[in-house]
């Protein structure tokens, strides 16, 4: 039973550092772009100069 005494306040520790990490996280905008990641994987960076030439000039053909 005393170790409650300890357990409740841990566990009050815990969640308060947990909500502070989560405001902390929102106010630093961490979550304001959550799609860049998933579509960064689709688009290549690494194209040799005259593949990205063609790729340019087509994605300017789709607009």
């Amino acid at each position: 039973m005393s170790i409650l005494y300890v357990l409740i306040p841990l566990a009050i520790i815990i969640v308060a550092i947990a909500i502070g990490v989560f405001f902390w996280a929102v106010r630093s905008n961490q979550f304001e772009d959550l799609d860049r990641q998933g579509y960064s994987i689709l688009f290549d960076d690494d194209l040799p100069p005259e593949e990205k030439k063609l790729a340019d000039e087509r994605k300017k053909m789709n607009e």
